[in-house]
Parts: C-alpha cells; sequence; structure tokens
C-alpha cells in the first residue's frame, strides 16, 4: 500500500519537523514493514518552476501542432521552448523544467535544436512529471494561485510531498488504510488522532434507498446503500482525489468510481457503485448457485461456485460480492444516477472466492484481512456529499441499512500475562493505558480485566494477542535482549557426526551437493519403474508433484537432467536427507485442540501416523570421470564408479571393509545385470549400478548414467577403530589368479583369502577380471594382488608362499576357486 505523508497530517497532528525517514522509524517501531520512502520532490532533478506564457508562434509545415513559445519565468530574458500541445493559451500559467534538469526515468532536458528553433527546456505534462498518466496536454495551473513566474512549481504540482510504499501483514486489515496508519502514528508520536472513521451519519430510513433482500446473512452481515440521482456524467475527478489515487497506484476511472476507490483508500471501506438505470427490480445479495455465470469489469466470464457470494437483479448475478463488480451494472460515461453500497463480507469466504478466481482486487485484500463493521454508513455519507459536491445531483435522503453484525466478544486478561511473558515488568495501569489507547473498552473484575476490542480490530481475540499489543505500543525496544543459556552436551551426535562424513567424503571424491524438494510426481516414479506406496500431501504446492519422495533419486536425477540441459556434460552430484515411507494402516491423526496440552495419548496415536523419516545419500553422475587431455584419454563415468561411492561412503561412515559384501541383484531403477545390492553384516543397505534403459529413456538421460543410493540409518554404529600396525620389515608381493564361477560375488572370494592367510596377510587388492571360451561360459577369472608382511622379521619365501596357499585353499572350500594354470 502507498499512500502520502500530506494525507497522514490530515489525520493526525505530527509535530513540527517530523520527516519521512522519522515516520519510517516509528512505523517500523511498530511493526509495520516500510518497503520503501520516496520524496517526491527528488523526482524530478533541476530547476523546476512557474512559468507565464507570453507568446505563442505556430510554427507550419509539420505533421503535428507545432508551438514556439516565449515563457516568462522571473528573468530578465524571456524562455524559449518548443511544445506540441495545444490546450494552453498566451497569459496561462504553466510548469517549465529548465536544462539541465531531470524527468523521472532518466529523461534529461536540455537545449537542441528542434524544427529549426532552439528549445530551452520543456513544458510538463502530468505524466512526464509522474503525478498521474493524463498525457493529452500539458498541465495549465488556476489563474487564482498564489505562486508566480520563476518560483518553484514543485508544490504547486504536488511534487512536496513523501510517499511511504507499507507491506502490512495479514493480522491487520486496519493498517490498510490512511485512517488504521494515522492512528499508528498517534500512537508512536503521542499526538491526537482525528478519527473520522466514527464521525455521525444518518441511519437506516423507512423507505430504503433501494430494495435488497440478504438471503445469507453469515456471508453478509451488513449491507448498506443510499443513491444520488441527476449527476453530471462529464464532471471530472478533483485534482487533489486523482493526484492521490495515483500516488496509490490506482488508475482514475471517472468520479463516481474514484469516490469509491478514494474512500477505500481513505477508511479501508471497500465500497461499489451500480448504474440505477440499469438495475432490474431489487438486489438479493446471496450464494452463488453452482455454475451460474458472471462477466466481471475485467471482462472474463466466470463460473461461480457454490461458496460464492454474488449480489443479484431479475437478470441474475451482476457482481461478484466484496472482489469485482459485474459488466452489466458498471458505471459508465453516461450515468446520472448512481446507487452506492457499503457492505461488510465474511472475511473467509472472501479469501477463497478470490483465490479461486485468481482475483486479488484491492478490495478483496482488505475484505479477507478485515474491515471494520462500524464503517459503512459513515462511508456512504461521505461518498454522497463528495460525488454532490464535484457532479451535482441530488439524494431523496433514503438510507438503507440492513445490520446483522455480532458486536465483539470480550476478551478475559490476567494483568500480569504481559509482563510475564514479554519479561518487561508492565503494571496494571500501564496495560489498561496501552489497551485504551488502541480503542479496547478495559473493566477491572477483581485480579482480570474485560476487554472489548474496538469494531476494527477483528484479529484481538485471545489474550496472547492483547499481550502482543502492549508489547508493541509499549516498545519493541524496551523487551530485553537475552540469550538462553546453552545446554552442556558433548557437541554433535553420532549420527550428525557420521553425515558430515560421508558429505565431506563425497565432495572430496568430486561430487557436488544439492538439495531438492521432496516432492514427486506418479510420472517420475512410473519412469524409474518405483511402485513403492508414497505419502500424499492433503495440499500440494504443485499437481503435478504431489507425493513425497520414497528415494532421493527422482529429484536428483531431475537436477543433473537440468544441469545437463544447461550446457554441463560430466556431471556428479550426490544429496543427503530424509525420504518418506507411509506406515500401513496407519490412518489418520486424532483430532487436537489448541486451548490445551494434548494429552500423551493422542501426541503417542498422532506419532504413530507419521511416516517413516530415515536419512538417506544418493549419488548420480554422468558423462567422464576423468577428462581427456594432452595427458591421454578421458575415462566415461560408469556403475563401478558408483559402487566405489557406495564404499567412500561406507568407510566414511565408519564401517569397517570386511563387513561390508557387494553382489549382483536386480532393483529398479537399476539395470538388471549392471546392479550391485550393497549388504553390511547380512543386512541390504542400498544399491549401486547403471540405471535401466528404459528409465534413462524416460527421462531423457544420457546412457549409461549410473546411481548409488545408501539408507545411513540402517548402518551399524561406528566401532572404535584400533591404530594400524606399522611394521619396518620388507613385504612380499604375491599375485593370484582364480578361476570361479560367474556367479560368485568378487567380495566373496576376497573374504576367503582373507580368513585363509591368517595375521601375515596386510592388504588384498582386486586388480583384473578375465573371461574368455578357455574358461567356460559361466566361468571367470579374478586376479588379487596379495601383501604378506610380518611385524617383527622379514618373511623367508617359503613363508609367504605358505599363507598364500592356505589362503587358496580357504576361497577353493567356500567358492569354489580353483588356482588359474595349476
Amino acid at each position: 500500500m502507498r499512500l502520502g505523508l500530506s494525507w497522514l497530517r490530515e489525520y493526525v497532528d505530527l509535530p513540527e519537523g517530523v520527516s519521512g525517514a522519522d515516520v519510517e522509524a516509528a512505523l517500523v517501531g511498530l511493526g509495520i514493514e516500510v518497503d520503501s520512502v520516496v520524496d517526491q520532490r527528488e523526482t524530478v532533478k533541476g530547476d523546476l518552476v512557474v512559468g507565464r506564457v507570453r507568446q505563442i508562434e505556430e510554427l507550419t509545415g509539420f505533421k503535428k501542432p507545432i508551438r514556439f513559445c516565449r515563457l516568462d519565468i522571473g528573468r530578465a530574458e524571456p524562455q524559449e521552448v518548443i511544445c506540441g500541445a495545444t490546450n494552453f493559451a498566451v497569459g496561462d500559467l504553466v510548469p517549465v523544467i529548465l536544462p539541465g534538469g531531470v524527468l523521472p526515468g532518466g529523461f534529461e532536458v536540455g537545449s537542441r535544436k528542434t524544427y529549426g528553433r532552439i528549445s530551452n527546456g520543456m513544458i510538463c505534462s502530468a505524466r512526464e512529471l509522474g503525478i498521474s498518466d493524463e498525457h493529452a496536454g500539458i498541465i495549465v495551473f488556476p489563474a487564482d494561485i498564489s505562486a508566480k513566474p520563476g518560483d518553484d512549481a514543485r508544490p504547486v504540482v504536488g511534487l512536496d510531498d513523501v510517499l511511504f510504499e507499507l507491506e502490512i501483514t495479514p493480522d491487520r486489515g486496519y493498517a490498510m488504510a490512511v485512517r488504521g496508519i494515522g492512528r499508528e502514528l498517534s500512537h508512536a508520536f503521542g499526538v491526537p488522532f482525528r478519527e473520522a472513521g466514527l464521525a455521525g451519519a444518518p441511519g437506516a430510513t423507512e423507505k430504503p434507498a433501494h430494495p435488497v433482500i440478504v438471503e445469507d446473512t453469515v456471508g453478509c452481515d451488513r449491507f448498506a446503500a443510499r443513491a444520488v440521482r441527476g449527476i453530471d456524467p462529464n464532471a471530472p475527478s478533483p485534482e487533489w482525489m486523482t493526484r492521490r489515487l495515483t500516488a496509490a497506484g490506482i488508475r482514475t476511472l471517472g468520479l463516481s468510481v474514484d469516490i469509491t476507490n478514494y474512500l477505500m483508500l481513505e477508511y479501508g471501506q471497500p465500497m461499489h457503485a451500480f448504474d440505477l438505470a440499469k438495475l432490474r427490480g431489487p438486489l438479493v445479495v446471496r450464494r452463488a448457485h453452482q455454475g451460474e455465470k458472471l462477466t466481471t469489469l475485467d471482462g472474463v466470464a466466470r463460473v461461480l461456485d457454490a461458496e460464492d457470494m454474488v449480489i443479484c437483479d431479475d437478470t441474475g448475478p451482476i457482481s461478484l460480492a466484496a472482489v469485482m463488480g459485474g459488466e452489466t451494472s458498471e458505471v459508465a460515461p453516461d450515468t446520472v444516477d448512481v446507487l452506492f453500497e457499503a457492505a461488510h463480507w465474511d472475511p473467509v469466504m472472501v479469501g477463497r472466492t478470490a483465490r479461486r478466481h485468481k482475483l486479488f482486487s484491492e478490495a478483496a485484500k482488505r475484505w479477507e484481512r478485515g474491515v471494520d463493521p462500524a464503517l459503512p454508513l459513515v462511508a456512504l455519507d461521505r461518498a454522497v456529499r463528495l460525488l454532490i459536491e464535484y457532479a451535482g445531483g441530488a439524494t431523496d435522503g433514503a438510507v438503507l441499512d440492513l445490520d446483522h453484525v455480532q458486536p465483539p466478544t470480550p476478551v478475559i486478561l490476567d494483568p500480569g500475562l504481559p509482563a510475564r511473558h514479554i519479561g518487561v515488568p508492565y503494571t496494571t495501569e500501564r496495560v489498561v493505558e496501552t489497551l485504551t489507547e488502541i480503542g479496547c473498552a478495559v473493566v477491572a473484575n477483581g485480579q482480570t480485566l474485560t476487554v472489548t476490542p474496538p469494531s476494527w480490530r477483528p484479529d484481538l481475540t485471545d489474550p496472547a494477542d492483547l499481550v502482543e499489543e502492549v508489547a508493541r505500543l509499549d516498545g519493541y525496544d524496551k523487551v530485553p535482549s537475552v540469550l538462553p543459556i546453552a545446554p552442556p552436551g558433548n557437541g554433535l551426535t553420532a549420527q550428525q557426526r557420521r553425515r558430515r562424513s560421508v558429505a565431506r567424503a563425497l565432495a572430496e571424491g568430486g561430487y557436488v551437493e544439492v538439495l531438492s524438494y521432496p516432492f514427486v510426481g506418479p510420472a517420475a516414479l512410473e519412469a524409474l519403474g518405483i511402485d513403492e506406496p508414497a505419502v500424499r500431501l492433503a495440499n500440494p504446492i504443485s499437481d503435478e508433484e504431489p507425493l513425497l519422495r520414497t528415494s532421493l533419486l527422482p529429484p536428483l536425477l531431475a537436477t543433473l537432467r537440468r544441469n545437463l540441459g544447461r550446457g554441463l556434460r560430466d556431471v556428479a552430484l550426490y544429496e543427503m536427507g530424509l525420504i518418506f515411507r507411509p506406515r500401513p494402516g496407519a490412518g489418520a491423526p486424532p483430532e487436537m485442540g489448541v486451548e490445551r496440552r494434548p494429552t500423551d495419548e493422542q501426541l503417542a496415536a498422532a506419532d504413530a501416523v507419521v511416516p517413516e523419516q530415515p536419512w538417506h545419500v544418493a549419488v548420480v553422475l554422468a558423462g567422464e570421470a576423468d577428462a581427456a587431455g594432452w595427458w591421454g584419454e578421458g575415462r566415461p563415468a560408469s556403475w563401478a564408479d558408483a559402487v566405489e561411492a557406495a564404499r567412500i561412503a561406507l568407510d566414511a561412515a565408519g564401517v569397517p571393509a570386511d563387513r561390508v559384501l557387494i553382489r549382483n541383484a536386480e532393483r529398479a531403477p537399476w539395470h538388471p545385470g549392471r546392479c550391485a545390492e550393497i549388504t553390511v553384516d547380512g543386512v541390504v543397505v542400498g544399491h549401486a549400478g547403471e540405471l535401466h534403459p528404459a528409465a534413462v529413456a524416460g527421462l531423457e538421460l544420457p546412457r549409461r548414467t549410473s546411481a548409488m543410493e545408501l539408507d545411513l540409518d540402517a548402518l551399524p554404529a561406528a566401532e572404535v577403530t584400533p591404530g594400524p600396525r606399522i611394521s619396518t620389515f620388507p613385504p612380499a608381493l604375491i599375485d593370484v589368479a582364480l578361476v570361479v564361477d560367474a556367479g560368485v560375488a568378487a567380495a566373496e572370494v576376497e573374504r576367503a583369502l582373507v580368513a585363509g592367510a591368517g595375521e601375515l596377510l596386510e592388504a588384498v587388492r582386486l586388480f583384473d577380471v578375465y573371461t574368455s571360451e578357455q574358461l567356460g561360459a559361466d566361468r571367470k577369472s579374478l586376479a588379487y594382488k596379495l601383501t604378506f608382511r610380518a611385524p617383527d622379521r622379514t618373511l623367508t619365501a617359503q613363508e609367504a608362499v605358505a599363507a598364500r596357499d592356505a589362503a587358496v585353499a580357504e576361497a577353493s572350500a567356500r567358492v569354489g576357486a580353483v588356482l588359474r594354470g595349476a
């Protein structure tokens, strides 16, 4: 919302010398966000002066009228200016910007030759000065202004104000008006406030201004109307009103409509103007019939919902109540009889209607935040008087007022509650003073206070709301800043340390961490072949992603595809986060109110419905793992890199390699022949490998894209790692090649070698996998490097060979391995 300081001064007697910065600080101190403060004097740079037209020479021979003007600007010599406007004459006073000046938008004015003459400056229109959209001609000042040629023209054109751009929180509907902001400033500066919203106004008469029936008094608990007949349809809006509407960002649409918009900004009461001649029969305020249609003022034909409120006449709906009027009854340029309507609508209904139809009008923004139900008659009286003053016409004095408003509900407050909650020793007298200042009626009843909020504060419904008001008006700066004492502890938990270690290890391994939204859609799960049950959100951000992920891969692969689409060819990503698994047969959580703490049984029942949320880590990679260059060929990323990423993560998590077994498996979305199942102590904790070709094609990913995912919460607790034994004696290096069945995992062979070799074996590493027709169709050769070393002596050849033979014998016994070439 945007408004000017001069308008605020009409409501509150601000001290002399108060600047825009002072007002901004006061509003921020009251909890009102100020987006910007604009001093309009600074929007036009340089000399903007009043000039009197002394001579006009019409230049001919051009496609449009061109005038060469001589102006008196209070100097010895006249100012010569070229102008294309024709709406002024000799003797008129006009605004002139002199060479060196800069207009809004950065337009610099100088002396230049044009149309064969030298133009020293520019006569300005309202749009060029940024005070309205009017550009049909230049500004011509009234003859009776006090300014003389050469005086600063800013005060004359209205560029002497300070504009505030405010962001109003949803609980403060009263502040979306000059009336509300003025009241706030009166609190901040301790000065009187002129309450125009409570001014007297004519009440309902026996004969209504127009027959109206309100069928739903919940959706509309007050409806008031007054009529003005015989106005001049060509009467313009007054300049002061146009200026303020333009500064607020509202277009001027004719006097009747401008009055309703002006009062909405001033009082906070949205209104509507009907053309009386277009109404057919009495007005009916009701809920819409499902499927009814209405063409609103923006020209859109809308299908209505049964929850929407509409205003109808005998032809059907003519207005989407509280949101936007209809085309059939709008005020037109030839309207002479106007019916002003001011009502009070249900905020919940308005908010849902505005979102349903995507019509976030200025009126709807105020209704859903709460409007003062005491305003309709006051706003109508002001609207009628303004219209008669500037457009003539007359009113017959008839007033319609159907009032079903319920009085505000009193709130019982312990006067010591603000001090206990805020930490400031507020006395009972200060609490009463503060609440009275904001308009509450406060009555002491023994040890409690009965507080009745004013009509313009529907947000005050709870003792906590009143505590907030006491703290706000007394000053947030008085609230002490006390840091809580950190409880003693051991720092990070074991799970936190594990997650950080895994993340650091993967980052050092060349993977880049990403954070994805945990939302997925059925299409992504179908593309990956994942058919696990998933938790469906009740109110998803996107209808295309209504589910919570059961795997990190769908959103992680979407991130991979996005990076590939932006030109990155070699991508390796990892993510660590929660997945969500629904509990079978969990049902719905119990209903729990806010009036008291839930019982332990209710909390346990609610917790039983919450989905399981284990921590997972996943990687995806595509392109080259090692880049090619002058040093040689590159190496494409493959399933082996995904398996190695799993090993890196397990090692960083503190899981010893001898407890990890990696073997072939089949699981979506991995390739059935290139998928590794990762187990720890016989428990499956994840999978790694190359993605299935169908998944790669469905997600438009490169061939050979690989991925890995581990369940970190399924890993056993890390054991204390013993210090390594370091021997100073030389090692004995022996290679063995073992032939085994093709289905035997290399990890199983390695375990057998370790078990058979005994304590002398220091390290074992697989360095070759070989298959051929000579070995057999279902056989493969696995070659290992064995390193033997003793801590206290140099091993003899016989000792090393004996250890090697024992290792081979154990592999033969366990997995049927045969020494190749034997």
